[in-house]
């Protein structure tokens, strides 16, 4: 976090916001990356979600520099622990039926019952499903990746570093992947518990 921070600081600092001066390329980059989940999360969650994007914005950033961060000598990736991952997973899906019950009511148990009444258990089995499956899912690729890395450095001479090299660079674009679907999936999940019924 305190990474995210420093970005987000460095980014903003001598945040450009005529067109005469030109801006730095991690402004750039991070407007980029704001102005795609202002307009997923727009069209996902609606009118009602407006207050949720700074979430989606840290939680992407979070993920992507945690992802990262193991490609990094003497440094281990926070996503490479269940604890993190499952920790992070837990945390949305409270959301989900915190913010469910807040702005649904008990309009929003009845979709456990859908579409017919003994349908309970698997609705129940399948909530109970989804942070396992975001955690390992965002566990288990980050973890696999790193472990090759040092696999990898361990195999080949060092006068051979292009493989190595390569797998780094597959490695930072499988990070940002693990972050672009943990938070498109939460958008998801947290869709059917804010947005509007005519909006969803």
């Amino acid at each position: 976090m305190a990474i995210v921070l420093i970005l987000a600081i460095l980014a903003t600092r001598k945040c450009v916001k005529d067109a005469a001066n030109a801006p730095s390329a991690l402004q750039c980059g991070l407007e980029m990356i704001f102005e795609w989940l202002d307009a997923q999360v727009g069209e996902t969650l609606g009118r009602r979600g407006e207050f949720l994007k700074p979430f989606f914005f840290s939680l992407f950033l979070f993920l992507l520099v945690s992802n990262w961060l193991g490609l990094v000598p003497g440094f281990k990736s926070p996503t490479s622990d269940l604890n993190t991952t499952l920790g992070l997973a837990l945390m949305v899906i409270v959301m989900v039926h915190g913010l469910g019950l807040y702005f649904k009511g008990t309009k929003y148990i009845k979709h456990f019952f859908q579409p017919y009444f003994p349908f309970v258990i698997i609705n129940i089995i399948e909530e109970i499903a989804k942070p396992i499956t975001l955690a390992f899912r965002l566990f288990g690729n980050i973890m696999v990746g790193e472990v090759l890395i040092i696999v990898l450095v361990g195999l080949i001479p060092h006068w051979m570093p292009i493989p190595s090299v390569v797998w780094i660079g597959f490695s930072m674009f499988i990070g940002v992947i693990q972050a672009i679907v943990f938070t498109m999936l939460s958008i998801a999940y947290l869709a059917n518990a804010v947005a509007e019924d005519d909006e969803h």
